[in-house]
């Protein structure tokens, strides 16, 4: 058991629904599988599930924990600051495949 560390710039969603929440509502409440350690109170760069920059979030909360069904598990907690312009999505996004995802196929 250990906890894994998450880049400080990169906030990726895995679902949809938890994605749109963050854009609708402002808010959104992502679950993570594992034990990962977020940056709380810090600014990053949210992604999609198709690793497109889309938002800057300030992570809230971060909390590790086994759940009912025993599995770890992270949920983090975030406030949307505000979307990204289209240029700042593209130059985000471009990194962010040099820097994490690897090159683009």
């Amino acid at each position: 058991m250990g906890f894994s560390t998450e880049f400080n710039s990169v906030c990726k969603f895995k679902n949809e629904q938890e994605l749109h929440d963050l854009l609708e509502y402002g808010k959104c409440k992502m679950v993570k599988t594992g034990f990962r350690v977020y940056p709380t109170g810090q600014k990053v760069i949210a992604y999609t599930p198709q690793n497109q920059a889309i938002a800057i979030v300030k992570i809230t909360a971060s909390i590790a924990e086994i759940n009912f069904q025993g599995k770890e598990v992270t949920l983090v907690e975030m406030d949307l600051l505000r979307k990204l312009t289209e240029e700042e999505a593209r130059v985000q996004t471009a990194l962010a495949y040099e820097m994490f995802f690897g090159d683009k196929q």
